[in-house]
């Protein structure tokens, strides 16, 4: 017989910031042995922890040198599972960053800035172990057999030029390097027709590199528009355009001299021979780089209106308006592919017609077309669209519309702040009071004390005397709509097309505030594809201090109840509740 102890362990830190606003600790830890619960007494009595399946636990700590701009971090974390004793934790998971510097800078600059002195560079490091086991086995565990560790590192350099005094060039260089303790080799075995694995320990460095430009510059384009047609309020409207080219390169990492990449063949049982790909490290933290080399030319542009008018409230100032706040569109090309180089037509609008409201739209344009197979069946080809003399296919789009209204929104629009408003005496007009003496409450034993809240002796009233009634409530309501390609739908030989579907959806939702500590809510919305309601709910809550009282109603498209009694106290809400709710065989279906 083996005699194991079980024990529990609990502790909750957390760092006051002005204690040093430098570092900070902070951990909230949960642990317990799986035979702890089973062998305390008290657990019996304590159904939920008793029962309890899963405990997580993390520690992490955190500095900065800021005169260096050095940042440094580490966590740790643990989950287990009680059921079956399992555990999963990463212990350390360090973080290392060096924000950007200039390492060829002058310290004491005469003259003109050199052209090296504008290149930067940054750092990023991450180092992990981790670890999935049973409880027992833990603490024999092996660091680099029975654990996952791996370092990465990041390096990217960039510099920032001015070309003819009006394009911007950025050069960049990215290197990632990962370091592995072991590799994972793979063969089939003939006669026991299975593929068997070799794990090799050791050092294994992993590494890949790209190298990036791109070139921008803005153009401007000023119009005065007639004055015998628009009057003489329009100043002048400004065009801008933002035209961006870059240029991306990186080799292709699944070449044999590498090693990140092997295969293996076997003959299945039907007698056709098998090509397995993979990576000996495919299973590592940090992953493989990519297989494949890249050439990718991309463009972006983008277009913004502006117009200029005199202001209203001043005679000699002026405002702008935007017409079109961003019109854009971006593509790629990657000339290494064998295969779909060019990629999606991406275009974005933007609009800011009002102060508070935005509207945005994103949609997507394929750019290879359709063709058929020998049994008629379409299927994305290796042709362009243009290459027919179509522009590229719209595959669709999707846009989100809501508002909200309120008593303040109201009052905006149809009513008018009093000059006086300011004069009125409220119970918060000066704020919280912070004198802990005048707020000292003499009824509290053993010296504890409570700040409380001065209340003016003045109540805010109306033109007439009467308290003023005030019902704090908001209705917002969402529009939805999406447009996309319906690939179910019959095909169109003739255009080459699918049909496209509209799907739309309205939602409503709102809250009531009828008086301190009762709240009303509500939800709703119509769905237009089904032609029925959605989901319809209202609650109603209370709140009563130490306690909570709530109750919620479904009312369509099937009905249910639900009321929850319980404390408010994070200790105590699971353990001081009582809920009540309908079963699954009372829900009716209304319609």
């Amino acid at each position: 017989m083996q005699n194991r102890s079980s024990f529990k362990l609990q502790w909750n830190h957390r760092q006051d910031p002005k204690a040093n606003p430098y570092s900070s600790l902070a951990a909230s830890v949960n642990f317990a042995t799986s035979s702890y619960e089973r062998n305390n007494l008290t657990s019996m009595y304590n159904p939920q922890t008793l029962t309890q399946s899963t405990r997580t636990s993390s520690v992490s700590w955190s500095t900065t040198f800021s005169s260096i701009g050095l940042s440094l971090s580490a966590t740790t974390n643990l989950a287990q599972n009680m059921r079956d004793s399992s555990i999963q934790m990463t212990l350390p998971d360090l973080n290392i960053s060096l924000s950007r510097f200039y390492p060829f800078k002058r310290k004491h600059a005469v003259g003109k800035e050199r052209w090296y002195e504008k290149i930067s560079m940054s750092y990023t490091g991450q180092l992990s172990n981790s670890i999935s086991t049973k409880e027992d086995r833990f603490l024999h565990s092996n660091l680099f057999k029975d654990w996952k560790n791996a370092f990465q590192h990041s390096i990217p350099v960039q510099a920032n030029f001015t070309l003819f005094n009006y394009i911007n060039v950025t050069p960049s260089f990215n290197f990632t390097d990962r370091m592995y303790s072991k590799k994972i080799l793979r063969s089939w075995d003939g006669v026991k027709q299975k593929e068997v694995n070799d794990t090799t320990y050791g050092f294994h460095n992993v590494y890949n590199w790209s190298f990036g430009m791109s070139a921008s510059t803005k153009l401007y384009g000023f119009w005065t528009p007639s004055r015998k047609l628009f009057g003489d309020k329009i100043q002048a409207i400004r065009h801008v355009i933002t035209p961006q080219v870059s240029f991306s390169y990186s080799p292709n990492f699944g070449a044999r001299r590498y090693g990140y990449y092997d295969s293996y063949q076997y003959t299945d049982a039907s007698g056709n021979v098998k090509l397995v790909e993979y990576s000996p490290y495919q299973e590592e933290l940090y992953g493989v780089p990519g297989k494949y080399k890249t050439e990718m030319i991309s463009w972006d542009v983008s277009n913004n209106i502006e117009m200029k008018i005199k202001s209203d409230k001043d005679s000699t100032g002026f405002r702008k308006i935007s017409i079109i706040d961003e019109l854009g569109a971006s593509m790629s090309y990657n000339a290494a592919a064998d295969f779909h180089r060019w990629s999606d037509l991406s275009v974005r609008l933007r609009l800011k017609w009002w102060k508070n409201y935005t509207f945005s739209m994103n949609a997507q344009f394929a750019t290879y077309a359709y063709e058929l197979d020998a049994s008629g069946k379409p299927y994305v080809g290796n042709h362009t669209e243009w290459g027919y003399g179509r522009f590229p296919r719209f595959q669709g789009m999707s846009q989100n519309f809501s508002f909200t209204l309120n008593p303040e929104k109201l009052k905006k629009w149809f009513g008018h702040k009093d000059d006086t408003d300011d004069d009125k005496v409220t119970e918060s007009s000066d704020g919280p009071d912070t004198d802990i003496e005048s707020n000292m409450d003499d009824d509290l034993e053993k010296g504890k004390y409570a700040a409380k809240k001065k209340r003016g002796d003045i109540a805010e009233t109306d033109d007439n005397g009467y308290m003023s009634f005030n019902m704090p409530w908001s209705l917002t309501i969402g529009y939805g709509i999406t447009m996309r390609e319906n690939t179910a739908g019959r095909f169109n030989t003739r255009t080459m097309r699918y049909p496209y579907k509209f799907s739309q959806t309205l939602n409503v939702s709102g809250n009531i505030r009828i008086s301190d500590g009762w709240n009303i809510n509500f939800s709703s919305g119509y769905d237009f594809e089904n032609h029925a309601m959605s989901m319809t709910t209202a609650s109603l809550s209370r709140d009563l201090h130490c306690f909570n009282m709530s109750a919620s109603v479904v009312l369509a498209p099937y009905t249910s109840y639900n009321f929850t009694f319980r404390c408010n106290a994070s200790t105590l809400t699971d353990a001081l509740k009582y809920d009540k709710r309908s079963g699954i065989s009372n829900a009716v279906q209304w319609y």
